[in-house]
């Protein structure tokens, strides 16, 4: 059997992905790489220290591992450098696959995201490991993780204006990676991965109403306005200013796509954007 082994473990797409891949009976397959091991209780797996910073506890990490699911960083500006890392010691390591969720559209995306996900595509063609692509689009979480905001303050802000946003589920993504890790036929393969239904903030507040009673409109604030009022909710300054030019990209499209790819390759319908909406009200 081949050995998986998945970065970022314990994060959010990694634990789903783990889980998944449990249920199909991979549990003894399966390695977790993680930079603080003591986040990785109960995952059910073994784990390993791998630190992106640190390219010893890589070589060490990715000994006798098949197959690497790489799973972006989220130290946005240090990822394309310790992408390059994880590669290095996978081709030292002698891993025989890599797969990597990179971003939609990556080639023409004007986000901010896509410089460092260029160059970790480009450093695992230059490696010559064998290597699938998953151009991730949006989750649909990003917007709804902002429902209770939304519903405290009367209104779903943003600059996405009426761009068309194609976002799915973390979990049909997750699928995704299960579908391509435990399938054959993807070696080479570059996916651009989005949600089959495409809305807009302003059909996202129209739903957060419809669900809740309540009148929620939805008010297009220009970049800077947008990005201090999320600095007024105690977001850093930085972040408060890279989501904001987010949206400004998805005015301009880059997030959406009407290519289906994802729901093909997981054999389901992606995650209705009503059903992601529910979940945030409960949770919220």
């Amino acid at each position: 059997m081949k050995r998986i082994a998945i970065t970022g473990a314990t994060g959010q797409l990694g634990r789903l992905v783990i889980q998944k891949l449990k249920e199909k009976g991979t549990t003894d397959t399966l390695i977790g790489l993680v930079r603080s091991p003591e986040k990785a209780a109960g995952l059910g797996i073994e784990t390993r220290l791998a630190d992106y910073e640190k390219p010893d506890t890589l070589n060490s990490a990715l000994q006798g591992v098949d197959t690497l699911l790489l799973i972006s960083g989220s130290e946005v500006g240090k990822r394309a450098a310790q992408h390059q890392n994880v590669i290095a010691a996978a081709k030292n390591a002698g891993v025989k696959w890599i797969v990597y969720t990179s971003l939609l559209h990556v080639d023409t995306s004007t986000l901010s995201l896509a410089g460092e996900h260029r160059a970790t595509e480009q450093t695992l063609k230059d490696s010559g490991i064998p290597h699938t692509i998953l151009r991730n689009g949006w989750y649909t979480e990003n917007y709804t993780n902002s429902v209770g905001g939304a519903l405290a303050g009367g209104a779903f802000i943003g600059s996405a204006g009426e761009g068309k946003i194609s976002s799915a589920a973390r979990a049909d993504y997750a699928d995704a990676a299960i579908a391509v890790l435990t399938g054959s036929g993807h070696e080479g393969k570059v996916y651009e991965l989005a949600g089959d239904e495409a809305y807009t903030l302003n059909d996202l507040a129209a739903e957060i109403s419809r669900q809740t009673g309540k009148d929620i409109p939805y008010k297009n604030l220009p970049q800077e306005e947008y990005a201090a009022a999320l600095a007024s909710f105690g977001v850093p300054e930085g972040f408060a200013q890279a989501i904001a030019g987010w949206d400004i990209s998805a005015s301009q499209g880059d997030l959406y796509d009407d290519s289906h790819q994802l729901s093909k390759l997981i054999g389901h319908p992606t995650t209705r954007l009503s059903t992601t909406v529910a979940e945030a009200l409960r949770n919220s």
